[in-house]
């Protein structure tokens, strides 16, 4: 095994301000806020991938805050005040995004979303109805608009659907290029001065006179003064009494869809489909809650039964009588638990941590980041 020379020692891993497991959202935009409040700060982020694979590059693209089903389950589960502040939360994270990249960097399109509501839902209309009044009024004060959400039941017949009964439109909603919102904060964050290190795994860690020891999977240790986890799903396996665990999301994009009906993104069953255009593409993901159990797994390939599950509504409900193929199949791990508030604390004396995205990183991580780094740094 080779020997570090001097200059990679006194370079790529010499002592840190601050190191960042995981080079994610969440990774980066803390890495952002934390050079852009404090510039001297000598910051790295270390991840064992050779890109972020966990979520942020491996999700469906959705810029969105949540539809009318999801929130009112939130509203039942967790009550009100915190179902607004997470909405709250992802809204100001998609101010932020498009603050600070231009809409052309990411492959960020203002197409606007739905959520389809079928008989099998159970959903009375008046109830429906009450539901979104309801909704629209709370989240005003967040939003500004006088309506997030309203029926437009009119566009079913247009965009093809089968067994749709009604069709909620916020147009609100939008969707990105993940991959290219990942490029562009990493170009971002290397020309304020961060350090990227990949395909170094921690194994482990320990406070040691006065700094924080790192065990890596290479033949060499790090050091900083403060370390920072943002491996979200993952970060049990660093910090084991972490309330928050991997769930799988499974995602497949079909082949071109000639004369597809519909573009923008999608939303069914309280979130647990999810669909959008990929230019003339069907990308679907989802259905997770056919096999809780079977998706709380660190295990990135897609399963049989899931996959059968999103064929399924895309033959039934989305494309009916359609012919197409089914082109890429893949999955990211996202981190959840019975709450939906992400983890945002100080763990011990110079240890932080900022995961459980629950799904929605892209749009929380900006949020979160600045938040952690106010944590770290008192500013």
């Amino acid at each position: 095994m080779p020997q570090v020379s001097i200059w990679e020692k006194e370079s790529f891993y010499s002592h840190k301000d601050v190191i960042i497991i995981g080079s994610g959202f969440v990774g980066l935009w803390s890495a952002y806020y934390l050079k852009k409040n404090h510039p001297k700060l000598s910051v790295a982020i270390v991840d064992r991938g050779i890109i972020p694979t966990g979520a942020s590059t491996r999700n469906a693209g959705f810029a969105c805050f949540g539809s009318v089903s999801e929130l009112i389950a939130d509203t039942m589960k967790s009550g009100e005040e915190q179902m607004l502040e997470i909405v709250e939360m992802r809204y100001k994270g998609l101010k932020k995004i498009r603050k600070t990249f231009r809409n052309k960097e990411i492959g960020y399109e203002d197409l606007g979303g739905y959520e389809l509501i079928t008989d099998d839902q159970g959903f009375d209309m008046n109830a429906l109805r009450s539901n979104i009044d309801w909704l629209n009024k709370k989240l005003k004060n967040i939003t500004k608009k006088e309506k997030a959400f309203y029926l437009n039941d009119e566009k079913i017949t247009e965009f093809g659907f089968a067994d749709v009964h009604h069709l909620i439109e916020n147009r609100l909603e939008a969707q990105l290029h993940s991959g290219k919102l990942c490029q562009v904060l990493l170009k971002l964050v290397q020309s304020m001065g961060v350090t990227i290190l990949n395909s170094i795994e921690i194994k482990s860690f320990e406070k040691t006179n006065g700094k924080v020891e790192l065990q890596t999977n290479q033949h060499f240790s790090l050091s900083t003064n403060q370390l920072l986890i943002c491996t979200n799903a993952f970060a049990k396996q660093l910090v084991p009494d972490l309330d928050v665990e991997p769930a799988r999301g499974q995602i497949l994009l079909t082949s071109e869809i000639s004369n597809l009906k519909w573009n923008g993104t999608f939303h069914y069953d309280e979130g647990f489909y999810y669909f959008r255009n990929l230019g003339n593409r069907v990308l679907l993901g989802g259905a997770r809650n056919k096999a809780f159990d079977e998706e709380h797994t660190y295990e990135l390939s897609t399963s049989e039964n899931i996959q059968a599950a999103l064929e399924h509504f895309l033959h039934e409900k989305i494309l009916p009588a359609t012919s197409f193929t089914i082109d890429y199949r893949w999955s990211g791990i996202m981190g959840v638990s019975n709450e939906k508030i992400p983890v945002v604390k100080q763990i011990s004396d110079q240890i932080f941590c900022a995961v459980r995205m629950g799904g929605m990183g892209v749009a929380l991580a900006p949020v979160i980041g600045e938040k952690i780094a106010h944590l770290m740094t008192g500013k």
